[in-house]
Order: C-alpha cells, then sequence, then structure tokens
C-alpha cells in the first residue's frame, strides 16, 4: 500500500460562507477597494518578515537544516524568493525569502480559481458581452474570447489554465457581478487562507500598483486549490480545442475551434526544456514587474512536494522551470532527511495535527463524497497531451441550503493517481 493510501480522509467543514455568499448578494460597487491596505515590494528582502508557519520563514535568505546524509541545495538557484514543501504533512523543507511580498504575474490566478471556481456549474454557460472584456491590462494574455459568443464555464476555466486568459479572468469575474467584486472575495479568501502577505488588485495577476503575494501565499493557494477536481483536471490538462467563432456559410452555421497547449513547460514541455517526471500542475506567470513565477505540484515514489519560484535573476529562457526543477529533484532526496523550517499553515477554523493532518470531524471523518477516483486526463476534448495527468480521490464540493460551505478540504491532501498520455 502506498504512503498516499495510508493517509486518513477526513471531511473538514470550513466556516466560510460569509466569504464565498458574498457575491450572491451585494453589488460590486459596495467592493469598489480591498480591505488591505496596499503595499508595495521592497528592493530587497525586509529584515523582518512575516512569520506565518514558523519563525524562521520571517527571516531573509535561505532557511534550511540538513540533517546526516541530507543532499546541499543546488548552487545554481537566482530566484528572488523560493519554497519547496510537502503537500501533505505541510512540512517546509527549504525556503528563501519566503515571506517577501512580490509581484505574482499569473500565479495569483490561483486564488482566483480557488476563490470563483466552485461559484458556477461547468456546463453552466455564458453570452459574453462587450463590458465583459473591458478594463484588461495592455498586452495580456488572452486565450481568444470574442464578443458575442457563448461559452462554457469549463470552457473559460481551461482558458484561464492553459492561456493564463485574462479575458476567459474577466468574462468569469463579470459573471461573479464584477472585478471589484471579485477582487474583494479573493482578498477575504486569502485571509481566510491566512496567505496575508497577498494584496489583490486586479484579478488576473496583471501588474497593478500595490498588488503583491509571497512564496509562501502561493504555495498556500495552490494546495488549497488541489482540493477541488475540477482545479485538479484543469492545472494538469496539457491541451484541448477552444472554441472559435461561429460562422455563417450556404445558410449554414458552424462553430470551428483551435487547439491551446498549456504555457507550464513543466507540464508541457518546451524546445529546450523537457515535462518534468511527475508533474501534476500548477501555474505559471510572467509580467514585467514580477518577472517568471511559478507554482507547481508533483509526485514521485509515492510524495508530493510542492515548489514555487519566484522572479529568477538569471534571464535565461524557461529558467523559472529549471530552478523549479532542481528544487523538486533536491526535495525528493531530501525528504526524510531534513528538518522542516516552518509548515503551510491550514485555512483560519480548521484543527491540524502535529503531523499537519485534518481533525476529526461529527461524522468520524467519512467521505460525503464520490468514493471513486477520479483521474484528470491530460486530453481533452479527443486531443491528445504530454506529461503526467493528476486526479486526487471524492474532491467534491457541497453547497449547502442556508448558503454554507462544505468542502473535502484534506490536510494532508488525499491520494493520487497518476496516468501517463504517452510515453
Amino acid at each position: 500500500m502506498s504512503a498516499l493510501k495510508k493517509i486518513a480522509r477526513r471531511r473538514l467543514p470550513i466556516a466560510s460562507a460569509a466569504v464565498l455568499s458574498l457575491s450572491l448578494a451585494a453589488p460590486a460597487t459596495a467592493f469598489a477597494a480591498p480591505r488591505s491596505p496596499a503595499v508595495a515590494p521592497s528592493a530587497a528582502p525586509p529584515a523582518a518578515m512575516s512569520t506565518v508557519g514558523g519563525e524562521l520563514l520571517g527571516r531573509p535568505g535561505t532557511q534550511v537544516t540538513l540533517a546526516n546524509g541530507a543532499p546541499v541545495l543546488p548552487k545554481d538557484l537566482t530566484a528572488r524568493s523560493w519554497i519547496v514543501a510537502d503537500a501533505e504533512s505541510g512540512e517546509i523543507l527549504a525556503a528563501h525569502n519566503a515571506h517577501w511580498r512580490l509581484p505574482p504575474a499569473s500565479t495569483l490566478k490561483m486564488l482566483f480559481a480557488d476563490t470563483v471556481l466552485p461559484r458556477f456549474p461547468r456546463t453552466g454557460t455564458h453570452k459574453v458581452v462587450s463590458s465583459d472584456l473591458a478594463d484588461m491590462g495592455s498586452g495580456s494574455s488572452l486565450v481568444g474570447i470574442k464578443e458575442g459568443e457563448t461559452y462554457t464555464v469549463h470552457d473559460l476555466w481551461l482558458g484561464v489554465f492553459l492561456r493564463s486568459g485574462n479575458d476567459a479572468v474577466h468574462v468569469l469575474s463579470a459573471m461573479n457581478h464584477g472585478v471589484a467584486q471579485t477582487v474583494h472575495d479573493m482578498q477575504a479568501h486569502a485571509e481566510e487562507l491566512q496567505a496575508l502577505d497577498t494584496h489583490v488588485v486586479s484579478p488576473d495577476g496583471y501588474d497593478e500598483p500595490g498588488q503583491v503575494s509571497s512564496a509562501y501565499d502561493l504555495t498556500l493557494f495552490a494546495r488549497s486549490g488541489l482540493q477541488k477536481k475540477d482545479f485538479r483536471e484543469y492545472c494538469s490538462t496539457v491541451r484541448t480545442q477552444f472554441p472559435g467563432e461561429t460562422t455563417q456559410k450556404k445558410g449554414k452555421t458552424t462553430r470551428g475551434s483551435f487547439e491551446i497547449q498549456n504555457t507550464n513547460r513543466l507540464l508541457a514541455g518546451d524546445f529546450d526544456i523537457s515535462p518534468y517526471r511527475g508533474i501534476a500542475g500548477v501555474k505559471n506567470g510572467n509580467t514585467t514587474n514580477a518577472g517568471a513565477t511559478f507554482t507547481g505540484v508533483a509526485e514521485r515514489n509515492g510524495r508530493v512536494l510542492l515548489v514555487t519560484v519566484m522572479n529568477p535573476e538569471k534571464k535565461e529562457h524557461n529558467e523559472v522551470y529549471r530552478e523549479a526543477g532542481r528544487l523538486l529533484d533536491w526535495g525528493f532526496s531530501a525528504a526524510g532527511k531534513v528538518r522542516p523550517v516552518g509548515e503551510l499553515v491550514a485555512p483560519k477554523g480548521v484543527g491540524t495535527s502535529p503531523r499537519g493532518g485534518a481533525s476529526a470531524t461529527p461524522n468520524g471523518g467519512k467521505d460525503g463524497g464520490s468514493a471513486k477516483p477520479v483521474a484528470a486526463s491530460a486530453k481533452s476534448g479527443g486531443s491528445s497531451g504530454a506529461g503526467v495527468a493528476l486526479g486526487i480521490c471524492a474532491g467534491v464540493l457541497a453547497l449547502l441550503a442556508a448558503g454554507g460551505f462544505l468542502v473535502n478540504r484534506r490536510w494532508p491532501l488525499p491520494d493520487l493517481m497518476r496516468r501517463r498520455t504517452r510515453p
């Protein structure tokens, strides 16, 4: 039996009805400004940073405690901030300026997805109007959404995760009563997750004054999002067909499609980098202020690691993925041979055991969702994909009649199943 199968599965109630029901009840104008004060990234890591997750994480520089036989960290790391953590126990194996507040670029879309994704069924549809696509930043990454066309929620999320489409983010934000409302909801959810380094200004991660996060917070967003089945599917999809424009020819209406591929190069590969063995998501980003950013999850020999890398100083092509890969390699070799320097905290109100596991629930920890394993294929819409797809058992969501929120949020993560689409 694998190490993951030995982990107890428990369902935890999360008291976040107030957070998730806001968009259903209040107009966007009520939330024109985020609740947190504006902050600006510093030119160098502050001498003292947040200590959420552990005192060592508040110190600048590299934090690691090697035991006998532990491999040394890679010497060619140039990122301003990074973190390597065990996705299941929450233990942080090593970190570098973990709480340094920096521009996040499109890795902030993980928080957007974790906040908004549960609110709309994937089969729902939306016809795009011009206001949905207003006020996107110049040079935004786009999936190619067209005004007047109708898209499913499933289509829109594929556009968010695969092409990092700011157009898809803005359409989903419009469905969520607007950008201002969505920014407010994301900020509230970040606070619920104890991601206190994060200040949200734009839901798509586009460079905005005062918009910051940290390697620590981005890792929290990934860990939270991976509790959701749809999130896992979207972030692990390598390529798929996306709806195109509707045309009429000889009285016949047709709608074409075009292929989109995931911009996460550890998942999809590139001309100068191969897919990382065991990779299963999560999200990359790149803007002028943020540089390259990346959060990834990978499994090897029954162990699941999360890594976040922010803004490597070395500007070679795909450098952020190379440094992430080297950190993952180190993490898999060092696991069990280092003393943790901190932990990924659970959301507010969620009790954890000393090992980071979930506290018991009134129903004795029985899974209230599907008991069947779900494999999220790296193929979608009949297209082939490379790399490794991610699936996690029974990650279901239930919206209660009173507006409450109940989710299989497991600390640590439940069992993972993987399938390679080709050698």
